[in-house]
């Protein structure tokens, strides 16, 4: 291990949030640079969660926390999946009295506590002078308040949603849309052996660009985004429509799992909120595949149509990343070392209509990123519109910002 008092800096490193493939691609941009420019790497585990699990005693066993980083180690994780430095969804700033770490039990005694003086303290008590944050809004936006603290932060997007403002791109979001695309086509074939319809449930809580990416891609006859409330009759009339249109009798709909029936809201599996106050998401795909099925005999001569309900999940999340999810996170890592050597802090790490470059960090927090369904989403027919790519960036609709 280099000698501490020779090191030109310590920068610390994590992934928080939900994994997804390029998360070790983008740590080992970071690391092989940033080692041999003489800087220790240390990644701490489990996102948040590491940081604050931290004991400040060198005799304490911090392992299961963090450790040093070396190129032997990122060289070989980079070829994988997920993260090797794991991950959660804590948020230091918002931590419940039952998930008070051992040495703070007595010292906070609030139902919810703000532990970003320990997280600082424990940051001085690691050497780090730069922490990496790789994730999405949520996690990011802890990345913002350290910054706000006055500490060095450089932040790399990282989201299958796609949602994080600033940046056309987020890390795992290429190989999502990959996945989903590949996924679809295989179900194709029980839907036209049964002539049925085929519902698939994919992620995206707020923001429709994993259901409209691979719609727009013909993976989908009709998409339902969390951006527009749907009728539940036009979408039946539909499908009953492409069903009877296609040699093989069957129709698709993508469904976003933010996405929302008129007059009603978003369906959630249970009423337990994660620190940044998300309820978990899930069944909008069961519910809409009860409906349409019951309503389906209106526009079929009085015959029912049955349905394939799929959730499509954590398969298009798992495995090696796609081409781009290998080399754009690359390049992240470099240009967040860029930052670290310019002392430029402060920053996202982005990739704006093909070119790599950076922005404040405080617009993860100050927007939001939306389809702009004016523009992109066709709400007579519940797809994309097919007229609007020239000038656009890699994948169209996402460079959309919302002020919040």
């Amino acid at each position: 291990m280099a000698n501490i008092n020779k090191i030109k800096g310590v920068i610390g490193i994590l992934t928080g949030g939900g994994d997804v493939p390029g998360l070790n691609p983008a740590i080992r941009g970071v690391a092989i640079r940033a080692i041999r420019e003489g800087y220790k790497v240390i990644g701490i585990r489990r996102g948040w969660g590491g940081m604050i699990d931290i004991v400040r005693d060198k005799e304490a066993d911090n392992s299961q926390n963090y450790f040093e980083l070396t190129e032997e180690v990122v060289n070989r994780a980079a070829r994988t999946g997920g993260t090797f430095l794991h991950t959660s969804r804590t948020n230091p700033s918002r931590v419940s009295l039952k998930d008070l770490p051992e040495q703070y039990k007595g010292k906070y005694t609030d139902d919810i506590n703000d532990l970003t003086t320990e997280v600082l303290k424990n940051l001085d008590f690691l050497g780090v002078d730069t922490m990496i944050p790789i994730g999405g809004d949520d996690t990011l936006s802890y990345g913002v308040r350290l910054h706000q603290e006055g500490f060095n932060v450089v932040a790399i997007p990282k989201t299958m949603d796609n949602d994080v403002p600033g940046t056309d791109y987020c890390i795992g979001f290429s190989t999502c849309i990959s996945r989903t695309i590949e996924l679809a086509n295989d179900l194709r074939t029980p839907a036209g052996s049964h002539e049925r319809f085929l519902v698939m449930e994919v992620f995206g809580r707020y923001a429709g660009f994993t259901a409209m990416l691979p719609t727009l891609a013909g993976a989908s006859h009709r998409c339902l985004i969390p951006e527009y409330k749907f009728d539940l009759e036009q979408l039946t009339e539909i499908m009953v429509e492409d069903r009877n249109n296609h040699p093989s009798k069957y129709s698709m709909v993508m469904i976003s799992e933010g996405a929302m029936i008129e007059g009603q809201d978003m369906v959630f599996e249970g009423d337990e909120a994660d620190p940044y106050g998300h309820k978990k998401l899930g069944g909008i795909g069961d519910v809409v595949s009860s409906e349409i099925k019951k309503r389906s005999a209106k526009y079929n001569n009085g015959r029912e149509i049955g349905v394939i309900n799929q959730k499509l999940g954590y398969t298009v999340r798992g495995g090696s990343p796609d081409a781009i999810d290998s080399i754009a996170p690359m390049a992240f890592g470099n240009i967040a070392f860029d930052h670290v050597l310019r002392k430029e802090f402060g920053k996202l790490v982005v990739l704006n209509k093909g070119t790599y470059g950076s922005t404040d960090i405080d617009v993860v927090t100050s927007t939001e990123k939306v389809v702009d369904i004016d523009k992109y989403y066709n709400k007579e027919r519940l797809r994309p519109f097919y007229n609007v790519f020239e000038d656009q960036p890699l994948f169209i609709m996402a460079s959309q910002v919302a002020t919040k």
